[in-house]
């Protein structure tokens, strides 16, 4: 029995041991033979395209104008006072409602626009905007 001298078991390892990752990687590599021809073997689908984009509805515009004598446009066509309320709850059934753009003449009594603007509320009328010119 020698006193100085190792035992070779209880030498430190300084490399790594390669056998346990080649075992692994061609574990993985036969799997991989295996499953990409099961893959490229798929059915041909033609399948339809949609797109997933929301169809935007753009609601009708409508002008009313009020002229200096106190007379309703609808769109360039004239209107009594007693077309106006039929047409204007016509109007607020349709989905989406329209836009309506008022646009009352300078010299036009503030009754009229007033009236009109009544008659939109009663109607049920909610997108009403009003259109005037700029300053020059």
């Amino acid at each position: 029995m020698a006193f100085g001298t190792q035992d070779e078991s209880d030498e430190v390892m300084n490399e790594i041991n390669m056998t346990p990752l080649v075992d692994v990687m061609l574990v993985l590599l036969i799997i991989f033979i295996i499953t990409v021809p099961v893959m490229k073997h798929a059915v041909p689908v033609d399948l339809p395209r949609a797109s997933n984009e929301r169809e935007i509805i753009q609601p009708e515009t409508i002008r009313l104008s009020v002229t200096a004598d106190g007379v309703y446009h609808w769109n360039e066509r004239t209107l009594s006072d007693e077309e106006l309320e039929p047409l204007l709850q016509a109007e607020a059934q349709k989905i989406p409602q329209p836009d309506l753009h008022i646009q009352g003449d300078k010299d036009v009594r503030y009754e009229r626009v007033a009236q009109l603007m009544s008659a939109l509320q009663r109607a049920g009328l909610h997108k009403i905007g009003f259109v005037t010119e700029p300053n020059p």
